[in-house]
């Protein structure tokens, strides 16, 4: 890949991975998880440990590392959702 594909991917890494992160810290710091939907985030958990699969899969650090990431603060989500319900 070129230094301009790798820079594109790693900017998309980096810019979703932050997006999710507000909401994550919202819900540590509240803990209130009414506005989060069980079934939303689940499927998204699932969406996300296929494309770090991809990845890891594809060799493509990028998506390994943003996605290890979110798929770690999916789960911390989903726990609460199920602890603080």
């Amino acid at each position: 890949m070129s230094g301009w594909t790798e820079f594109v991917g790693a900017l998309a890494a980096v810019l979703t991975t932050v997006s999710f992160v507000p909401q994550a810290w919202h819900t540590f710091r509240t803990r209130d998880v009414r506005g989060i939907s069980l079934g939303m985030y689940s499927v998204f958990a699932c969406g996300v440990a296929l494309w770090l699969l991809y990845g890891i899969l594809l060799g493509a650090w990028p998506i390994v590392v943003a996605n290890g990431i979110t798929l770690a603060l999916a789960v911390a989500i989903l726990v609460m959702k199920l602890r603080y319900r």
